[in-house]
């Protein structure tokens, strides 16, 4: 009876402790936190730079890799229609200006890279994860709004369609 307990005491535990990290989770309307952060070209780039536009804050786990490329292409070959709803777009990942740089040239990616190399943004936007035994940040996406809110967050993301499907739901939020 009392390992029935104890193993019940640490799944609750478990549990509790699982659902206490969900509540903490940027949620949409929550504040999105600031940055500061280099892109490829090792410019200065902060959320406050783009208060009064939409901003695609998206989030992926290693320059040059097969989705993150989709992903990245995908953004490059919709930029001007993101750029008439007076969206920026944003690329984050934990890989340094260089390896940015080198992805940037090597796809023609007109939006800035920026290098999460301490890990600061991602962590405050709960994307820091563990994949094949390297740290990096989770494919995740969040759209936030002039006023500097998160009007959506994307937490699954599949590369071959995510640019699409956040160029409509911008277009939805605009509209109402």
């Amino acid at each position: 009876m009392k390992r029935v307990f104890a193993t019940f005491a640490i799944v609750f535990f478990l549990f509790a402790a699982g659902n206490t990290l969900l509540a903490d989770a940027i949620k949409q309307g929550d504040p999105a936190p600031g940055f500061e952060l280099r892109d490829q070209n090792g410019q200065f780039h902060s959320l406050e730079d783009y208060r009064n536009k939409w901003v695609v804050l998206y989030f992926y786990p290693k320059d040059d890799t097969p989705g993150c490329t989709t992903e990245a292409c995908e953004f490059r070959d919709d930029i001007f229609a993101f750029k008439e709803l007076d969206c920026q777009i944003l690329g984050v990942s934990l890989d340094d200006e260089a390896s940015h740089k080198a992805f940037a040239d090597k796809y023609s990616l007109p939006f800035p890279l920026l290098a999460d190399t301490d890990r600061t943004t991602s962590d405050a936007y709960g994307v820091t994860t563990k994949m094949f035994g390297m740290t990096v940040a989770k494919r995740q996406t969040f759209l936030i709004d002039p006023t500097g809110r998160v009007a959506k967050h994307y937490a699954k993301v599949d590369p071959d369609t995510h640019s699409k499907q956040v160029l409509a739901d911008l277009r939805e939020l605009i509209s109402q």
